[in-house]
């Protein structure tokens, strides 16, 4: 089909995608403006056009409020005629919006919120999950730190859906392997005074404290855990969900000897060390997961919708749901019948300062996660979304 007869199968003269997250909270540097870069990067590669139409980014930040978010999106999709909302983090967000876009049978691609629930009890046909999720984070740092004698656990949760999903996903993969979970204490997003909930942890006999919360939450209750000498004692601190942004806000010195799970590290080959120069020229840092991801699925709808020479919901939907993702960041990716996108995690240890060879140089790979292993067996089990 000729060009512009593809054209005619474009809404509005422009498909519109919306990148709405955290751009000011607790999650700025997790997702935040990077997120809206490595969008715009998508495009551009892409040829700024599909279906003979421009791709136009719009972008908002929600305030990590799930009020706020729906107001947006349902502006969005109402007055500004977006075909598409990506990132979200996160997840009491991210399900309000997916709830929402379901309703208005738009497309959802979520990169930056954790809870399973997306692709399971409240999975959507259009809504789909594409960084991680809470199961990956407890096989990854969950498994290895129980594999490594790591097996009695106290959890400091942030105190929403995403909190309350990593927590229990990752007590579930600690009992499967014999681990105990001596307890968990609940902390409100954007704590500032973390020492009561870690004296409890410590006081509990935990040889593992699962930080089951994010961003800059993670980053404060690491440096008060160094104050209170906890992990001096041998207690060891497992970031269940933190990204080379959180760790180079930290610096390496009280980040030295975490573990954490990411899908993706600019280091690892010379596909990602070029790509992270880009990168890094436009925003001043190198991507992590959530920038990468983005850039991902926004380079797999225009894709989607290239292949289904419509804009329309359903049958780019469709697409979605049939095509294998093979970019930057992932390899021989697939999409699950209920959203979920799978492909490779890797579990790593952020390096000592006298390992570090260059400013960005902060992990060592312990593992691969072999996507399989981290999705397949729960995912399987959630609602067959296209069904």
């Amino acid at each position: 089909m000729a060009q512009s007869a593809y054209a005619q199968q474009a809404s509005d003269g422009v498909v519109k995608i919306g990148i709405l997250n955290d751009q000011s909270g607790v999650y700025a540097d997790f997702g935040g403006k990077s997120s809206v870069e490595a969008a715009r990067m998508a495009v551009q590669d892409f040829g700024g056009k599909v279906l003979g139409v421009p791709v136009e980014i719009v972008s908002a930040d929600h305030q990590n409020k799930p009020d706020v978010a729906a107001s947006i999106a349902r502006q969005w999709y109402d007055t500004e005629k977006v075909d598409s909302i990506m990132e979200l983090t996160t997840s009491s967000v991210a399900l309000a919006v997916q709830g929402l876009s379901k309703d208005k049978k738009k497309i959802t691609m979520t990169t930056g919120a954790a809870t399973t629930d997306l692709t399971g009890k409240q999975c959507t046909p259009y809504g789909f999950h594409w960084a991680y999720d809470t199961h990956a984070l407890a096989v990854g740092t969950g498994g290895a730190l129980v594999e490594n004698g790591g097996n009695k656990w106290f959890f400091l949760t942030a105190d929403y859906a995403f909190g309350y999903s990593l927590e229990e996903q990752t007590s579930k993969f600690v009992k499967s392997k014999g681990g105990q979970v001596l307890g968990a204490v609940r902390h409100p997003l954007a704590a500032t005074d973390y020492s009561s909930f870690l004296l409890q942890a410590q006081s509990s006999g935990a040889n593992v404290i699962g930080m089951a919360n994010a961003g800059l939450d993670t980053a404060n209750a690491i440096k008060q855990a160094a104050e209170f000498g906890i992990t001096q004692g041998g207690t060891r601190l497992a970031a269940l969900l933190f990204t080379l942004a959180e760790v180079k806000g930290l610096g390496l010195k009280a980040a030295q000897g975490l573990t954490l799970t990411e899908g993706w590290y600019w280091d690892q080959s010379d596909e990602n060390r070029a790509f992270a120069k880009k990168f890094q020229e436009k925003t001043g840092r190198m991507p992590n997961m959530i920038h990468m991801s983005t850039y991902s699925a926004v380079t797999q709808y225009l894709k989607a919708i290239q292949k289904a020479g419509t804009d329309a919901t359903e049958p780019v939907a469709k697409a979605l749901h049939e095509m294998p993702v093979e970019d930057v960041f992932a390899k021989k990716g697939k999409v699950l019948p209920n959203g979920r996108m799978v492909y490779d995690m890797y579990l790593f240890q952020v390096k000592k300062p006298e390992e570090s060879k260059s400013e960005w140089d902060m992990y060592k790979q312990l593992a691969k996660v072999p996507g399989d292993q981290a999705y397949l067996s729960f995912a399987e089990s959630g609602c067959q979304a296209t069904q």
